[in-house]
Formats: C-alpha cells, sequence, structure tokens
C-alpha cells in the first residue's frame, strides 16, 4: 500500500514550446510524473514527453471556456496528492509568470501538501529568441515589463496605462489576442505613438510559429484580419524596429506590416 504521506506535486514550467527548451530538471519530473495536471498552452511537443501510460488530466482555459475553474484545480491537485501521487502540474512557459503557480501552491500548502516550483523559459524569452527580436537593446529600450492582456471572469483591464504608455520600454502583452485594441488604444491614448512598431508571435518556437509584424496603431486591424492561432504574444516597443536585420527577415521596404 502506497504512503499517503509521500503525496507530492511539482508546478513545472513547459516552456514556450520546443522540447529543446525545457529544464533538465522539468524533463526529469515529466519523466517521472504518476499522473499530469496539463494546461491548454502544453505544446503536443512536450506532451509528447510523457510516458505511456501515465494518465493526463486536461485542466486548460480558453476565453469564455473553462474545463475547471482555479478553485476546483485546486482541489483536484489536493486530491491527487492526498492519494499519494508524484503530481506534476504542467504550465505553459513558467508558473510564477501569469501562470497562477503561487496560488496553487498556497492551496497545497495550506492543506500540508508539499510542493515545488520548477522554472521554465517563459513566452517571453522564446519569441524573443526565435524571432531574432531583443527585449532590451542599448538605445532603443532600457527595460521591459510584462503585462496580462486578460483578467480573470473577464474583467476590464485596469493597467496603469499612463505608465505603460513609455517609448523607452519594451512591453510584452501576455493573453492579449481578444482585448488587443483595447491595448492599443490606450496606449496611444496615453501618449505612445502610432508608429511605434509591434509584433505579434504565435506558438512561438514551435514549427507552427507565426509573426505578423506592424505597428501600435495597425496591430488591432491585423490581427482581425489574419487571426493567429493561441499563444498569441505582443511585442511593443522599438526593439521590433530591429526584426529584419536582427532575424535575417528583411520587412519588404514600405510596409508596414508583413506575416510569415
Amino acid at each position: 500500500m502506497k504512503d499517503l504521506s509521500q503525496g507530492r506535486v511539482l508546478l513545472v514550467g513547459a516552456g514556450p514550446g520546443d522540447p529543446g527548451l525545457l529544464t533538465v530538471k522539468a524533463l526529469e519530473a515529466i519523466q517521472s510524473a504518476e499522473v499530469v495536471v496539463f494546461d491548454r498552452l502544453v505544446s503536443p511537443e512536450i506532451m509528447a514527453l510523457i510516458p505511456e501510460g501515465v494518465p493526463r488530466i486536461d485542466v486548460g482555459k480558453s476565453p469564455k471556456c473553462h474545463k475547471l475553474s482555479q478553485d476546483e484545480i485546486n482541489a483536484l491537485l489536493i486530491r491527487l496528492a492526498g492519494l499519494g501521487q508524484r503530481v506534476v502540474r504542467l504550465k505553459g512557459g513558467d508558473p510564477l509568470i501569469f501562470g497562477r503557480g503561487s496560488e496553487e501552491a498556497a492551496a497545497l500548502r495550506a492543506r500540508g501538501i508539499p510542493c515545488d516550483y520548477i522554472p521554465g523559459i517563459t513566452a517571453a524569452q522564446g519569441a524573443s529568441a526565435s524571432t531574432g527580436v531583443p527585449l532590451t537593446h542599448r538605445g532603443l529600450a532600457t527595460g521591459v515589463r510584462y503585462v496580462t492582456g486578460h483578467r480573470a471572469r473577464d474583467a476590464g483591464l485596469d493597467l496603469d496605462w499612463p505608465s505603460l504608455a513609455s517609448g523607452d520600454t519594451t512591453l510584452v502583452c501576455y493573453m492579449s489576442a481578444m482585448n488587443i485594441a483595447e491595448i492599443t488604444f490606450e496606449l496611444m491614448r496615453h501618449g505612445l505613438p502610432a508608429t511605434t512598431p509591434a509584433m505579434a508571435v504565435a506558438s512561438a518556437t514551435t514549427p507552427r510559429e507565426t509573426r505578423l509584424v506592424s505597428t501600435l496603431g495597425g496591430m488591432a486591424a491585423d490581427i482581425a484580419t489574419h487571426r493567429p492561432e493561441a499563444p498569441v504574444l505582443f511585442i511593443i516597443g522599438q526593439v521590433v524596429s530591429l526584426y529584419g536585420d536582427v532575424a535575417g527577415m528583411a520587412v519588404p521596404e514600405g510596409e508596414a506590416r508583413c506575416y510569415a
């Protein structure tokens, strides 16, 4: 009979999608899991690394469609760990960057269940590396800020727009496809020029990656036209002007946008 005291949850970052970008520790956790509870944004390539026969429980959320609420996910993790299982809670990117990992850890620890974090490369870093667009660059961006473009229960965005509308900072917007029109409008309303370069990267680091290069003023219309599939990350700032030079994929002269 299994010792129930050995139940444990590992909150594992699966990275942006490319299995080669997993940490060694994350791979070891996945391959030794007794049950995997995974999110929608974990790539098929990462899921393929789970050993055959290990139960997989899909708790992924998409806009206006949640298989389980966050409270129900917390309860599921508590129940599985209470059965003495080694549970891997697999999250796209990093569990502590818009991954609700800290909420789940708090619920587990409140019940006396041990849990640990295994970090992952967050989507912004993955998209930056795969496109060649740096998140900071001397003379263009002295800092970078990560923000969420979606709030729980579809609450309105209450971001600090005046501080975000900074020409010296790279802004990376997660989970923003549905609200990109509002985000770009507010940034322009608070002073960021409509000509500010912007890029949308879908499924970064995977074979399905697509890139949409535009401007702050044009991004909402371009996204409505091209409709890239999730996950989509937005990079806004002067660093995007380096896309053609750094990534080796030149933007056609005279065109404000391209889709590749």
